[in-house]
């Protein structure tokens, strides 16, 4: 299996489209913040026009390709670029893919990445919630450290869960690394 990270391009547009929006509820939108209720099943047309092309297509995203195919994307962004406070995210839409390491190895690059693009932050980090078991696992596997659980803030299907936050220092990374 090999695993490229790699910007999207306008012709990756129709592929992105057909692996994010495959039914009313797909799995991946599930398990991405789905309390927001901000997955909405579109036509081709509308995502083609929609922010979420731009987005997409800009330096804060890659596309996850398995053997030429476009199966996710990895993301950053951040939190508050005055204080260096750089976020990460990761979506992995079809999930014949999940639960074989996938998730890992795009990270792991990505992180590295992160810490060589901006050499001037000590921290990369992610959020997410309790409902999602798959990311706690990988940031834990990646070697993140939990440093926040707001407890019962996220409200949803009749349950509330916590929502967390991941992260590692540039110092713990090197570590790791150099294991």
């Amino acid at each position: 299996m090999n695993v490229i990270l790699k910007k999207i391009e306008k012709e990756h547009l129709e592929e992105l489209y057909k692996v994010m929006y495959t039914s009313e509820m797909p799995e991946w939108a599930k398990l991405n913040a789905p309390y927001f209720k901000e997955y909405k099943l579109i036509s081709y047309e509308q995502f083609y026009r929609s922010n979420e092309v731009s987005f997409a297509m800009s330096d804060r995203v890659l596309g996850i390709f398995v053997d030429d195919n476009l199966i996710g994307v990895i993301t950053r962004y951040w939190e508050c670029k005055d204080t260096r406070w750089l976020e990460m995210g990761i979506v992995i839409y079809d999930e014949s893919y999940w639960g074989k390491g996938i998730g890992y190895i795009a990270f792991n690059e990505w992180i590295e990445k992160c810490f060589n693009d901006f050499p001037e932050i000590e921290r990369v980090g992610i959020t997410t919630w309790s409902g999602n078991i798959g990311m706690m696992k990988l940031a834990e596997k990646l070697g993140m450290l939990q440093e926040a659980r707001i407890r019962k803030v996220r409200f949803y299907n009749g349950y509330y869960y916590d929502s967390l936050k991941y992260g590692i220092l540039r110092e713990e990374w090197e570590n790791i690394k150099n294991r």
